[in-house]
């Protein structure tokens, strides 16, 4: 199972650097970084249901970072949420897709979403909901860390502590770059895993990267009944193959070129 979700997670890579090449659009190098996280998430841990997005029994995903929003496009598609054809209009006249993920603007995108700091607010109050109304379902939410900078990020935190929301996740893409550059420079979040775990979650550090070790993390939410669950998963930002945007902000607005995006595909053949 690990070694085809390895192969699922690099056909996933390569659709979001083919939209990337086609739209010339920016957010490439996030994208990158959380496309185990995602293909963990619909392909082994949560409940969905492609041919029935929005089915009431689903588990909710909250994709908060939602400039990256191609990763969660080519994750869905590949999971059989629409056809492939849909990838073809992310960011272009006359498509479907847009540059930050729309509610029902392709089946099973959950939220609006791209003003950072409001996806953990939105999935705390669905479980809430979810809580008070005693259903089964979960909701995942997929932070940047950069929006950890927000205050509306940690009065969620504190809110889902208050309540005891055990049936919430978040997973923080913790690849250490935002906008203009690098976390520990703009506004330090360490000590992290502390700050969360102050506020009353279960927290566990995670190599983001590492499909077994999140699907094996994933699978024991809610990692203590009556917690909120959180997952750091330590990633890198940037274009595999390519050095000059590995772990560098030029990944954050930069488009590869042809030469490079060729580069990257040809590697994830190797793989």
């Amino acid at each position: 199972m690990e070694e085809e979700l390895k192969k699922t997670a690099s056909k996933v890579r390569k659709d979001i650097i083919l939209m990337s090449l086609r739209a010339k659009s920016a957010h490439t190098g996030g994208a990158l970084s959380c496309v185990e996280i995602l293909v963990s998430l619909y392909f082994k841990v949560m409940k969905v249901f492609p041919e029935d997005p929005y089915n009431a029994k689903r588990d909710r995903l909250v994709f908060s970072k939602a400039h990256d929003a191609k990763a969660l496009y080519a994750v869905l598609c590949e999971r059989g949420f629409f056809d492939r054809k849909i990838l073809e209009g992310y960011e272009v006249d006359g498509g479907f897709l847009p540059g930050h993920s729309t509610r029902h603007c392709a089946p099973g995108v959950e939220v609006s979403a791209g003003s950072l700091g409001h996806g953990l607010p939105m999935a705390a109050g669905m479980a809430y909901v979810g809580k008070k109304d005693r259903k089964s379902f979960k909701v995942f939410a997929v932070l940047s860390d950069g929006e950890c900078d927000e205050g509306s990020t940690w009065e969620a935190i504190l809110f889902s502590g208050h309540h005891r929301l055990d049936n919430l996740i978040a997973i923080v893409d913790y690849n250490k770059l935002q906008g203009f550059g690098y976390i520990k420079d703009i506004l330090d979040l360490e000590p992290l895993k502390d700050k969360w775990s102050a506020f009353g979650w279960e927290v566990r550090d995670v190599d983001g990267h590492n499909i077994a070790d999140l699907i094996k993390n994933l699978s024991k939410v809610p990692f203590k009944k009556g917690k909120p669950s959180v997952i750091i998963a330590h990633t890198i930002k940037g274009f595999k193959g390519v050095p000059k945007h590995v772990n560098q902000i030029s990944s954050q607005y930069k488009p590869p070129s042809e030469e490079e995006a060729m580069k990257v595909i040809k590697n994830l053949d190797r793989e």
